[in-house]
């Protein structure tokens, strides 16, 4: 479908519009005519969004979750804002109750105050306010937050999400490259179902359209479930590559991803990020990632939003290509 000219009467802020799944949403924002201020706390690393739209249609703009000010300069004269924002493991002020808990009631707060018609919030499947696990719980905390402050916000909680520059596909793609085995952290058994980016940026439009129920929460999944282990073994056929998996007990995963924090930590970040993993990360895989038998009986779910899901297999190569012992003339090697 052609892009369609933007208009300046329709304005949409996405905080974390610079991030993995947020680049996405401001795309498809734009690509449906919005006016995007994409919100960041460093909008100067941001400009490579403006190209995604036409002249003046992307502008970044700098926001801190933790300045109630800059969430509220960022959204002010929005139609629709969209909370994308998030960190993966905890550094500094940088924190799961910073960004996520407060930082999500601030944004739904000044949404609320400004008067914007609609709030979509990305946030993740298992989500579970009382759960032990740090992330898990402030991503359950976030949402309470956000309704608290902004009762008819959407929420879409996507499992897995994959894409160019992901941090699943490509870690094991990566590692593949350089080990002569693969870890599978908890065994390989947890249960995934990989969403497109792009089809989760696709669920956000429609949400901001209509097709959403106020005050709902979707649960977006792609259109096959794998385990840990077939995900890895769909990595190495991609990249063409013979590697040992090691499914390592719990115990055992959390001590090595530990080990890898404190790496992290102590070389100040050099220690290599494809390397690292945080226990909290260890600990999402402990429950299966996939859309529940409730939302898809209730239709709460990418299909429901009359959304067509991606696969894996039909996305993937072409980023993972350059992953192969002759990158991406893979394809045109003599036979």
């Amino acid at each position: 479908m052609a892009d369609m000219p933007y208009s300046s009467d329709r304005l949409a802020t996405v905080f974390g519009g610079s991030g993995f799944v947020g680049r996405h949403i401001v795309r498809a924002l734009a690509r449906e005519g919005w006016r995007v201020r994409a919100a960041s706390r460093r909008p100067d690393l941001a400009g490579f969004l403006r190209p995604q739209g036409t002249v003046g249609q992307i502008e970044p703009v700098q926001a801190n979750l933790r300045y109630p000010d800059s969430v509220a300069r960022a959204i002010e004269g929005a139609d629709v804002v969209i909370n994308a924002a998030g960190v993966k493991s905890e550094r500094g002020p940088q924190n799961y109750a910073a960004v996520h808990v407060s930082g999500a009631g601030e944004i739904a707060r000044a949404a609320r105050a400004e008067g914007a018609r609609a709030l979509v919030q990305i946030s993740g499947i298992g989500a579970d306010a009382g759960s032990a696990n740090p992330y898990i719980g402030s991503k359950g905390r976030a949402e309470e937050a956000a309704r608290l402050e902004f009762p008819d916000a959407i929420m879409l909680r996507p499992s897995v999400v994959f894409g160019p520059g992901d941090d699943f596909f490509n870690r094991y793609a990566a590692l593949a490259r350089v080990l002569p085995a693969l870890p599978l952290f908890g065994g390989g058994d947890t249960r995934l179902q990989p969403v497109f980016a792009g089809d989760v940026a696709s669920a956000t439009v429609r949400a901001l359209d209509g097709a959403a129920e106020p005050a709902q929460t979707y649960e977006l999944g792609g259109p096959e479930i794998m385990t840990l282990r077939e995900a890895a073994q769909l990595v190495l056929r991609i990249v063409e590559r013979r590697r040992l998996l090691i499914g390592l007990p719990f115990g055992v995963s959390r001590v090595i991803a530990g080990a890898t924090e404190i790496a992290s930590a102590a070389t100040l970040g050099l220690f290599p990020k494809m390397l690292t993993t945080t226990r909290d990360q260890v600990d999402l895989l402990v429950d299966d990632n996939v859309v529940s038998a409730a939302a898809i009986s209730e239709k709460r779910t990418l299909a429901g939003l009359g959304i067509d899901p991606q696969g894996v297999e039909a996305i993937a190569p072409a980023y993972l290509m350059r992953f192969r012992k002759t990158g991406q003339y893979a394809a045109s090697r003599p036979t």
